[in-house]
């Protein structure tokens, strides 16, 4: 037991959010560490059913703490409506949530910005979700961003904030796509805004080292997945932060040595959204099938989700990205009515097989996956909560799927209530979360 990652292994999408949740009780605190309201994590406890998008899913538990951490790009209006929801609810977040004063603010402007770019003629389309993330970060990055801790500071802030503005107003104008903004009325909103975070606000990096040495431990929360990491992913077909385990680190501020393992998330398929290259999407109808069963339709966007057959290189590129100690099968009992389940084994181009990951979208998207097949098991293997009770093929999928990869499968959810989770006897996803 100590301080964990857990993350996508895929394209996101993976469940990490009821896995957060489920483990979440054996932790102390849980840090989110990357991305915005563009990733939602959705969690059901008995007939109730949360969307998280920016609040780690460590929230729902009472008395445990949950970070933001500095790597996130925060839009204070959606994080506020968030906070409200929540506590209607009646899930306790004052006292329990705290926000580091060195992550950046999203702005509308750049949701305009972030329009503009997408719908730019000639450019190829992401398929974001148009919440400004990537400009966010864009500004970050150009040094020219306000952080929770600017917007705290009310004149210095006036300052920043016009003159970034004043910035995006002229670039607008000379792309001849302009978004009619009230400028000062957004400014006044916004401190209103910092008033109501300001009990919130930390520096979270100090206070993860106390609790650390105080002995508690922390579970790190990713969004995404490893596949739309900005530097490990199908670029440019990705998010604009490190969704992958290093990320954990450079966005809450804890030393790698810190950092007890790494657990990533998979589903018992895979499954993409927006555009981008994805080798084994199932065009026809097994990949309509699985996301009728899977309720494959995005958490904050409800688009609908690419599906297709999990793709056993790709997750064993993650795995070295990552250093993943074990790894967590979602959504196993998606494939129960399949007599017939595909596995791709490996890529070839043209006579070529592949022992890389090519690095380019071009190349991915000329890539022919190598299938293996396997036997389903048809036998509904929905809410099962023990290893040994689970079909022999649904076993045997598994056990394929472990030997393939190298990584040992040491947690299966087969329904998204807490108590519709395997935890594998004597495996080392057992001994990390205790």
């Amino acid at each position: 037991m100590g301080n964990v990652i857990i993350l996508g292994s895929q394209w996101g999408d993976e469940g990490k959010g009821k896995i957060v949740d489920v483990f979440s009780e054996r932790f102390d605190i849980v840090a989110r560490y990357q991305g915005g309201n563009n990733a939602g994590h959705t969690v059901f406890i008995g007939d109730r059913k949360f969307i998280l998008k920016l609040i780690p899913s460590g929230i729902l538990r009472p008395g445990k703490k949950a970070v933001i951490g500095n790597g996130l790009v925060i839009d204070p209006g959606a994080l506020l409506a968030e906070i409200d929801a929540l506590e209607q609810a009646g899930v306790a977040v004052k006292g329990n949530l705290f926000i580091s004063n060195r992550a950046h603010v999203l702005f509308p402007a750049h949701r305009m910005m972030e329009k503009m770019s997408e719908a730019r003629p000639g450019r190829v389309s992401i398929g974001t979700t148009s919440r400004g993330i990537g400009p966010c970060y864009e500004d970050k990055i150009g040094r020219r961003g306000i952080r929770i801790a600017d917007l705290l500071v009310r004149d210095s802030f006036r300052a920043q904030y016009d003159a970034v503005m004043e910035e995006k107003v002229t670039i607008a104008k000379a792309l001849g796509i302009y978004e009619p903004l009230d400028l000062a009325g957004i400014r006044d909103e916004y401190e209103k805004f910092a008033e109501r975070i300001r009990p919130m606000v930390c520096d979270t990096a100090l206070l993860l080292d106390r609790s650390m040495r105080e002995g508690k431990t922390v579970m790190f929360e990713g969004a995404q997945g490893t596949m739309l990491d900005i530097d490990h992913g199908t670029y440019p077909f990705v998010t604009s932060s490190s969704a992958s385990a290093g990320g954990a680190c450079t966005g809450t501020g804890v030393p790698p040595t810190r950092i007890s393992g790494v657990l990533g998330v998979s589903k018992a398929y895979i499954t993409r959204v927006g555009g981008g290259p994805f080798p084994t999407e199932a065009l026809d109808g097994a990949g309509e099938q699985i996301r009728k069963r899977g309720s494959e339709f995005g958490a904050v966007t409800g688009r609908p989700r690419r599906c297709g057959w999990f793709d056993v290189p790709l997750v064993r590129y993650t795995a070295v990205i990552n250093g993943f100690d074990s790894l967590v099968v979602t959504k196993l009992d998606v494939l129960d009515e399949f007599d017939r389940i595909q596995v791709c084994v490996g890529y070839r181009r043209g006579p070529q097989e592949l022992t890389e990951m090519p690095p380019t979208v071009a190349e991915i998207a000329q890539v022919e996956p190598v299938y293996e097949c396997l036997p389903g098991w048809q036998t509904s293997t929905f809410g099962v909560a023990s290893y040994d009770a689970l079909p022999a093929k649904a076993k045997d999928y598994l056990a394929f799927l472990e030997t393939r990869l190298g990584v040992e499968i040491g947690c299966i959810s087969t329904g998204p209530e807490r108590n519709q989770t395997i935890v594998r006897k004597g495996s080392r996803f057992e001994k990390l979360v205790g």
